[in-house]
């Protein structure tokens, strides 16, 4: 288990700590690991997920220079970027696509795509002002959309149009990594 999470963190997906444990943690760096090897995602190190660590398997990140977080919705990662390099490959989950009701209208959830940048953001716990729960150390990129931590974040699309990421990752990006206003997103 320690060498397979010593794996994860030396390929740049995102792990607190090598523990031994195949906690929550380990769980969505599998889970990163699958959807960047384009397997499926259920969490198991089997022969084909193996085969994709110890290939090294990393996405390519779309950004040249500087730093820059992108979202890429069809693998459902986030990737934080430096100077064309990607420094963490993380577990997300963004807009499933379906009609939900909020402040009695009818949304349907879905994340923009485009260049953004991080224009507000919340260090704490912040409620959505459509009334859609509990966002973590929120980063803004458009409107009321923004990279967030949560305590849910399944290997498929599931929120009402955020970019979902763990509170742990979050952390990463707030206080470690650091992605300031005016940091480019590109969600595509």
């Amino acid at each position: 288990m320690l060498a397979l999470q010593q794996r994860l963190i030396d390929l740049g997906y995102f792990l607190t700590a090598a523990d031994g444990r195949f906690g929550a943690g380990t769980e969505q760096a599998v889970w990163a690991l699958q959807k960047a090897a384009g397997l499926g995602r259920d969490g198991v190190v089997g022969p084909a997920t193996l085969a994709a660590l110890d290939a090294g398997t990393l996405p390519a990140p779309r950004t040249t220079s500087g730093r820059a977080i992108e979202v890429d919705l069809d693998a459902q990662l986030l990737l934080a970027v430096d100077d064309g390099v990607v420094t963490r490959v993380v577990n997300a989950s963004s807009g499933n696509g379906k009609p939900y009701e909020a402040l009695g209208r009818t949304q349907r959830a879905v994340t923009p795509t485009g260049d953004y940048s991080v224009v507000r953001q919340i260090d704490g716990m912040h409620e959505s002002t459509l009334e859609l729960g509990s966002m973590y150390r929120p980063k803004y990129f458009r409107g009321g959309w923004a990279v967030h931590g949560s305590s849910s974040i399944p290997p498929w699309p599931a929120s009402h149009g955020c970019v979902r990421v763990s509170n742990a990752a979050m952390d990463w990006i707030w206080d470690t990594w650091g992605a300031p206003l005016g940091t480019p997103v590109h969600v595509y």
